[in-house]
């Protein structure tokens, strides 16, 4: 039968992602609106952004934080195209966007002294076969895969190379060895909730030597130069942006920030996550037509859960248009380039009771579909 209960936010996507619990637009502080963000109220607002990030994420002394443009994808490009290259490279990928740096590595970067190191969707690559003395570049979370590296056990305390972690769709929902990383991208649309277009940049001391030392032989947009000469840019670390910000994201960032606190930090967020991760892995558990992409459940995602159907990809596009017709998910169709199945978002923003909700008519979309067939 048809359930008659429907989730109170249908929003499922995996990026932008739902807004918190709550939240309410009228509410952010917008006395930053219209004034500059060089202006005393501006900078201050953007300085917070940097060091309330670093506070509550604990991030170890000397790791600095800047926000940069163009999202996740924004700051992981900036970090690649001026620190790449001064060492051979290990980079990792397992679904598009990994997949995406590999390419901008070995054909627009064209190091020739790269391995690549796959693995189809679902699984991960070798962790065991990673170089340390190399640069290693790697998602941390496969958003559009449900597959996770399990933990930084395989990064090498002893380590010569940098590594590139993009972590956008794992910061704050997963517990990441700061330690073992020595540039860490992310962007707020992600697991907080937040809008898109800005991303957050965060350097080692290790990173920052290694821009300090090296020069890349090649041009540097503007919006990638992080050194003047030969030092480090210290005022993009305390928010002097490179590029005029959006004050009103910049706002809704730290109102997300300021729920992480009030949900217990990190520690909560991580724990919201894995409860809605636990609520779909109960409902799999229950049904043989359904099951996650990733089958070890050791690398499997609890921000974004990827999950097979035992449908054709047009009966999947079905039940998906089918649960947006009804108004109870959004956007939870796979990614383009994934296999065929659902991708439901499962960040902190996510109240587990709505997922609760949508379960039930997944089940009804299924055999309402598998029915007509």
């Amino acid at each position: 039968m048809q359930p008659s209960l429907k989730p109170a936010n249908p929003n499922f996507s995996s990026g932008p992602c739902a807004k918190r619990p709550g939240y309410d637009v009228s509410k952010l502080d917008l006395s930053v609106l219209g004034r500059s963000h060089r202006a005393a109220i501006g900078k201050k607002a953007l300085k917070s952004a940097c060091l309330d990030t670093a506070k509550i994420l604990g991030l170890p002394e000397g790791y600095r934080v800047a926000v940069v443009p163009a999202s996740d994808t924004g700051a992981m490009e900036m970090a690649m195209w001026s620190m790449l290259g001064e060492r051979p490279v290990d980079v990792l990928y397992w679904e598009s966007f990994g997949q995406g740096w590999a390419t901008d590595i070995t054909k627009q970067l064209q190091l020739e002294n790269t391995r690549v190191l796959n693995a189809d969707y679902g699984q991960i690559p070798d962790l065991s076969e990673v170089n340390c003395d190399n640069d290693v570049v790697f998602t941390w979370n496969g958003t559009t895969s449900g597959a996770k590296v399990p933990n930084a056990d395989w990064i090498s305390d002893e380590r010569k190379g940098l590594t590139f972690c993009d972590a956008t769709s794992a910061v704050f929902a997963q517990k990441m060895d700061w330690t073992k990383l020595d540039v860490i991208t992310y962007s707020w649309q992600k697991v907080l909730g937040g809008e898109g277009g800005h991303g957050m940049l965060i350097l080692s001391p290790r990173a920052v030597a290694r821009l300090e030392s090296y020069t890349p032989p090649r041009p540097l947009p503007k919006i990638f130069r992080m050194t003047k000469g030969g030092k480090l840019i210290e005022d993009l670390f305390t928010g002097a942006t490179i590029n005029t910000p959006s004050m009103l994201c910049v706002v809704d960032y730290l109102d997300a920030l300021s729920w992480v606190e009030s949900v217990g930090g990190v520690e909560g967020t991580i724990k919201r996550c894995d409860q809605n991760l636990a609520t779909i892995a109960e409902f799999v558990g229950k049904h043989d037509w359904i099951d996650f992409l990733a089958q070890d459940e050791t690398i499997r995602s609890n921000s974004s859960v990827c999950l097979s159907l035992d449908l054709t990809p047009e009966q999947v596009k079905s039940v998906v248009k089918l649960l947006d017709t009804e108004g109870v998910a959004y956007d939870i169709g796979a990614y383009r380039d994934a296999p065929a199945g659902l991708r439901i978002w499962c960040g902190a923003t996510i109240e587990n009771s709505n997922l609760q909700a949508l379960l039930p008519w997944l089940e009804w979309a299924y055999a309402e579909v598998k029915s007509a067939s």
